[in-house]
């Protein structure tokens, strides 16, 4: 199974968008004020590195070129998540709801992908371990905000 132009694109944007989680959860854990959600984040942005890491190693592997830096659509993101949570009297439930919804759409952009039927085994595994943990970390931010 020849791996394609078309696939390589879809894993750069995937990694686009690790880069942009990656920048979201840092900034997410520099605004909330609970500790157990500072810690959260923190462990997020570090996950979302590492699958950065994995991804450009799955596209070098192809004899493709991994992109670099972040995407347009996740700096808006991070301004609205910063403005929301100057704008609200709960800084955490705000913080929470955006991540709430990243996550989502992060877990809907791994489905998109895994979709593909030109897709290497070793990249569909690559990308359902990655897309799993999402799920657990969306799972996870659920609870924290009910208890927020």
């Amino acid at each position: 199974m020849s791996y394609s132009n078309e696939i390589s694109k879809k894993l750069n944007e995937l990694l686009e968008k690790n880069y942009d989680a990656e920048k979201g959860y840092k900034l997410a854990a520099e605004k909330v004020q609970n500790q157990q959600l500072k810690s959260f984040f923190t462990r997020q942005a570090q996950e979302r590195n590492t699958f950065g890491h994995d991804l450009k190693s799955e596209i070098r592997n192809f004899g493709e070129d991994p992109d670099k830096g972040g995407s347009l659509a996740g700096d808006a993101h991070r301004s609205w998540m910063n403005l929301k949570a100057s704008l609200s009297g709960d800084k955490d439930e705000a913080v929470l709801e955006e991540a709430i919804r990243g996550e989502k759409a992060a877990v809907e952009e791994y489905e998109d992908i895994l979709k593909e039927s030109e897709i290497p085994a070793s990249t569909g595994n690559l990308l359902m371990k990655q897309k799993n943990s999402i799920v657990a970390a969306l799972n996870e931010v659920k609870t924290l905000e009910k208890q927020a």
